[in-house]
């Protein structure tokens, strides 16, 4: 089972920077995830919201501002004095620097417009296909990245829904199979809130997908998640998890 760094080790740096990537490697993570939008000149940049207010003060739209405004931008600050002066990295400043053996999921947030500028970035890494995974919500730009794309391990993030009057889960395990083989998909991304257990899991291997969850901070779920068999957890603390692990 992968441990892969939500937002690199964001419990102990701020979040999708270079800082928190570094230390999510020295915490032993299997892999980082992270998340992408495009800036107004279309460069890729890794930050969750579709603003700068959370984690840079400042409330503007990310693709309403030039990549050079945004590099001016704090992104470390509110997280401690130890991390002023953090800025917003370029998805191309992440791929350089991911190990050998080590593996990147990159969250699309952006929609299809970002898939041209993704495609560059990994060609200019020079990285390998299997090292790289495209994640993300829409289904759509999902299908479009796996098109685009098809040698890249491509997965659809699903959150759960309940009907507290019946006790069903939605989307159900055929739900979530048929949607990712109706994109061609590889995998899913569950969330970790859900009823992610034994049964689900061998439904969905049966399928031929791979199954990440997210996010797990808990190691009494991580050992239950591992023993349901899936294939990696996405945690906000790595190294600290792989050791309650041990």
């Amino acid at each position: 089972m992968e441990i892969i760094a939500h937002r690199g080790a964001s419990h102990d740096a701020p979040e999708n920077t270079l800082a928190a990537f570094r230390l999510a490697w020295e915490q032993m993570a299997d892999a980082v995830e992270l998340d992408i939008h495009l800036s107004k000149d279309d460069k890729l940049v890794v930050i969750h919201d579709d603003d700068t207010k959370r984690t840079a003060g400042v409330a503007r739209k990310v693709r309403n501002q030039t990549f050079d405004q945004l590099r001016k931008l704090d992104l470390g600050r509110w997280k401690g004095k130890e991390w002023i002066a953090e800025k917003i990295p370029t998805l191309d400043e992440v791929l350089s620097m991911v190990p050998e053996g080590k593996r990147l999921f990159v969250e699309f947030k952006s929609g299809r417009a970002a898939i041209p500028e993704f495609q560059a970035a990994i060609e200019r890494s020079g990285k390998k296909r299997h090292r790289i995974v495209a994640i993300g919500f829409s289904e759509p730009t999902m299908k479009a990245v796996k098109a685009a794309l098809p040698e890249l391990e491509v997965c659809w993030i699903s959150k759960f829904k309940r009907n507290w009057n019946t006790g069903q889960w939605f989307p159900t395990a055929e739900q979530l199979i048929n949607a990712a083989q109706k994109a061609g998909l590889d995998g899913v991304d569950l969330d970790a809130r859900g009823p992610v257990d034994v049964g689900l899991v061998k439904k969905l291997k049966a399928a031929k997908l791979a199954v990440y969850v997210w996010t797990v901070d808990s190691p009494i779920q991580a050992r239950r998640l591992a023993e349901a068999g899936v294939d990696g957890i996405t945690t906000n603390r790595p190294g600290w998890l792989r050791d309650k692990l041990k």
